[in-house]
């Protein structure tokens, strides 16, 4: 299991959840920094950035990576163009296309141009766009390597999260359609990592608290209770233990 150095703290979250979830996958398939750049035409050293938010990898790099861990590419794209677009929007060095350094570009990116700075098909920006809309809502997002998450349910739909000092939410946890929930988000995809805050924290605590695990007070934002809470229940289960709630977390807390 590897041990990854915690993301940095300035990295848009955007670009955290495509990270984590390149992490994930090359943890699944058992391959080594140096196994990756022995199977890509990208360096150890390129992995070490791309994998510890150094750096955002180019989009060969991303397939390479599916492509390596025998997986399809989709989801992963397309996270990757969500980040891209949140480093654009702050004039990051992907702003206006998507360049790529030539240390860092593979034969792949020299031959589609990637190395130079092409603007982005009307058609990308707008998938883009509504995939940061649902990623920031906290909705389901098909995953392409694994065929068998847990199902979307009716959401209880509370409304918009609003947080005051002190509250606390209450959890009922029950079964509904073959998996957990205490009725408070549905989601199996969103990202919770420090600071976060929303229904998918507070749904997240209720599992945890309910499996044993106490994240502290129910208060629907992700703080070092919770954090710790993860770690432990991540553990348990035979997960990378990073403190942060992904895909492969959300579905062992609604076994």
């Amino acid at each position: 299991m590897s041990r990854w150095r915690e993301l940095p703290a300035s990295l848009d979250q955007r670009a955290a959840q495509l990270v984590v979830h390149m992490r994930r996958l090359k943890d699944h398939s058992g391959l080594s920094l140096a196994a990756l750049a022995a199977k890509t035409a990208y360096s150890k050293s390129s992995w070490e950035r791309y994998l510890n938010g150094k750096k955002l990898p180019p989009t060969g790099a991303v397939e390479a990576l599916a492509h390596a861990c025998g997986t399809d590419p989709t989801r992963l794209l397309a996270l990757r163009e969500v980040a891209a677009e949140a480093s654009a929007a702050v004039g990051g060095e992907e702003a206006g296309g998507e360049g790529v350094r030539a240390e860092d570009a593979g034969p792949e990116d020299v031959r589609q141009g990637r190395a130079s700075r092409t603007p982005r098909p009307r058609t990308v920006v707008l998938a883009t766009a509504t995939l940061i809309a649902a990623l920031a809502a906290g909705l389901p997002i098909a995953r392409p390597w694994q065929d068998d998450a847990p199902a979307a349910r009716p959401s209880a739909s509370p409304g918009a999260f609003v947080h005051e000092p002190g509250t606390v939410f209450d959890c009922r946890v029950h079964r509904a359609h073959g998996v957990l929930t205490a009725d408070r988000s549905d989601t199996t995809q969103a990202i919770l990592s420090n600071g976060t805050a929303g229904w998918g924290v507070v749904e997240a605590q209720c599992l945890l608290r309910h499996r044993g695990f106490d994240p502290g007070a129910v208060d629907g934002i992700v703080g070092e209770n919770t954090i710790r809470a993860v770690k432990r229940f991540q553990t348990k289960s035979g997960l990378p233990a990073d403190g942060i709630v992904g895909p492969d977390t959300w579905e062992a807390l609604r076994r």
